[in-house]
């Protein structure tokens, strides 16, 4: 029996083309990725290391946001920096992509944290504590896609750093 094989067209869902409004939604969503990076680093060290420390809530908090800011700068300095640019540029740019990024996660991030009854006094090796974190972060994310989308549509935010790839 020969069997040939002739190429059918695949089913209509699998060739959808991708529209600008499915771009823009997928490129808001990798820019808060790669703001979430930094962020959850920065964030994460704070915690860590303002619970061990036995830190004050806000004093913790403080710091987590802190760090959350100087990891996410760094992240969009690393990549610009790599396109050529120099320090001082390198700042402005992480400066005006990341900042109203960085600002709405942390803000989101932070209360979800302080929304959980006993996630800020919960130690590191407990479940609460990381449970709480992990969802605060997911929840940080799905608040900032649409306002990284604005901002990238606005030319401002994440945009401003693909124009020095």
């Amino acid at each position: 029996m020969n069997h040939q094989h002739h190429a059918h067209p695949a089913p209509h869902e699998s060739h959808r083309q991708h529209t600008p409004a499915d771009r823009s939604w997928r490129t808001a969503a990798l820019a808060t990725l790669h703001c979430l990076v930094g962020c959850a680093v920065g964030e994460v060290l704070g915690l860590v290391v303002g619970t061990a420390l036995g830190l004050h809530t806000g004093a913790t908090v403080a710091l987590s946001i802190a760090l959350a800011f100087v990891f996410g700068y760094a992240l969009t300095m690393r990549g610009v920096r790599r396109a050529g640019l120099g320090l001082g540029p390198a700042l402005k740019v992480a400066l005006a992509a990341d900042t109203v990024s960085i600002a709405v996660m942390e803000l989101i991030d932070n209360s979800a944290m302080l929304a959980v009854p006993g996630a800020m006094d919960a130690g590191l090796s407990d479940l609460l504590f990381w449970t709480s974190l992990a969802g605060a972060l997911v929840l940080a994310f799905l608040v900032t896609v649409p306002v990284n989308r604005r901002l990238i549509a606005l030319g401002r935010g994440h945009a401003v750093v693909h124009a020095h790839h």
